[in-house]
């Protein structure tokens, strides 16, 4: 089932108010500030919409026991959940980088030896779980896909969204973005 633009700003104002993991901000802070992100960097805006989403699987999959402490043993895939809800309402060009953001990241650390300092204590052990950093084999297969770029770019601003109290646009904003490219689809 395709979810409507109305839909997904929904869940995002009932289901993001929580924590993000064991960030220090909450999903929509994130969310907020991962589309700011690649707004200010000057991004065209199938990728600020896609920073806007690429952690929607989460909210899409939200369930109490679900973010319990045994919730974060395992991977959930968040990367994989959103995209049929989203098939169908946007292009490849927001979909295949929020597929792509968590292979981004095992792609950065193995291909950027510093990478790995920069990542929170939540983001390195969801790194564990999602496999760790790529083998050279893996890292070459992984950028030659199309859209791997914008992953990539999507995924430095991901990990830098994650500022207690930061100073946004609402979500109206980035949502006149997505209505854009609903309506270009």
């Amino acid at each position: 089932m395709t979810l409507s633009s109305a839909e997904i700003i929904h869940l995002f104002e009932t289901r993001a108010t929580s924590q993000y993991g064991r960030e220090a901000v909450s999903q929509l802070e994130h969310a907020l500030q991962c589309a700011q992100l690649a707004e200010q960097a000057g991004e065209t805006d199938a990728t600020v919409v896609a920073a806007l989403l690429h952690d929607l699987g989460h909210l899409i999959a939200a369930k109490k026991e679900e973010r319990s402490d045994d919730a974060q043993q395992r991977d959930d895939l968040h990367q994989y959940i959103a995209i049929p809800f989203l098939r169908g309402l946007l292009p490849d060009s927001v979909l295949e980088p929020i597929r792509l953001h968590v292979d981004a990241k095992r792609y950065l650390c193995g291909s950027v030896p510093t990478y790995w300092d920069s990542l929170s204590p939540a983001s390195k052990r969801s790194l564990e779980l999602q496999g760790g950093a790529y083998s050279e084999a893996e890292l070459a297969i992984f950028i030659a896909q199309p859209y791997a770029e914008q992953a990539v770019r999507l995924r430095r601003y991901d990990d830098l969204a994650k500022v207690p109290k930061a100073t946004t646009p609402g979500l109206a904003h980035f949502h006149k973005k997505l209505e854009a490219l609903v309506k270009q689809g």
